[in-house]
């Protein structure tokens, strides 16, 4: 049996173990998939290696560190440099990022796009400034302190800390950071956000399966939004897809996978 996990802090919420686990039953898959909560993100690799799984999913705030310590990285995560999909290959372990495509997939529906503001810089908005890029659109970064802002800056992108922001308007606002996830915080100070939302044409926040207070704010101001489950779907497809080396149709991940947000 091939054994799959996803790592991350917090993990009890994440609906990966359903999502996984409805598409081996569904394809007839000799596998399980589980929580792993992991606290210390330098033991990671350790813990992968210990549980004998043949492949894994990462999320907060792990992304970074599962970049370091892959064997092998693979596709956009080399640039991203934050993975979010472990394979276990000849004993190796190849990193890969399906954040990415899963989002570009999610945001379809909002129309044109031609500037974002991102919202954290975390490996999320790694992978999601990445992307928007790629796809033409320009992505501005908005973080608490400066202190995780060299990477994107590295990358030509504009970013900013909360003290030097002046707002303008942006078609898209995409909040990356867990604020809400466990809390009942906000992404960023009040009077920022509603002034952001009163120029802006839609928002997203990757936290899937509630409302948190970021779009309770957005849903208000009457704007189009998402949570994060369209990503979540899209960014497992992809992953599943990599656990077996392709074996399995993408078409029936996506139908099994779809399933699970029903049951």
């Amino acid at each position: 049996m091939n054994i799959f996990s996803i790592f991350g802090d917090p993990v009890s919420h994440s609906r990966s173990p359903l999502m996984h686990n409805c598409v081996f039953k569904t394809l007839s898959i000799d596998a399980c998939y589980s929580r792993t909560h992991l606290t210390d993100s330098s033991r990671l690799r350790d813990t992968f290696f210990q549980k004998a799984l043949s492949g894994a999913n990462v999320t907060v705030p792990h992304k970074e560190a599962a970049y370091a310590q892959c064997d092998e990285v693979r596709g956009i995560a080399k640039t991203i440099k934050a993975v979010n999909t472990l394979v276990l290959e000849k004993g190796k372990l190849i990193g890969y990022n399906t954040d990415a495509d899963g989002f570009m997939s999610a945001i379809g529906s909002f129309g044109e796009i031609h500037t974002a503001l991102i919202i954290g810089a975390g490996g999320t908005a790694r992978a999601l400034s990445i992307a928007l890029s790629h796809g033409g659109i320009t992505p501005t970064i908005l973080n608490r302190s400066r202190g995780r802002l060299e990477y994107f800056e590295c990358e030509g992108f504009e970013c900013f800390d909360w003290e030097e922001f002046s707002v303008r308007p942006y078609d898209l606002i995409i909040n990356t950071t867990s604020a809400g996830l466990s809390d009942n915080e906000l992404p960023l100070p009040r009077p920022i956000l509603m002034e952001l939302l009163s120029q802006t044409k839609g928002a997203i926040d990757v936290i899937y399966g509630k409302e948190t207070p970021f779009l309770r704010e957005v849903k208000v101001s009457a704007l189009p939004y998402k949570d994060g489950s369209d990503m979540l779907l899209e960014q497992g497809v992809l992953a599943n897809h990599l656990f077996f080396h392709g074996a399995y149709p993408i078409d029936q991940i996506r139908s099994a996978m779809k399933h699970s947000f029903t049951l």
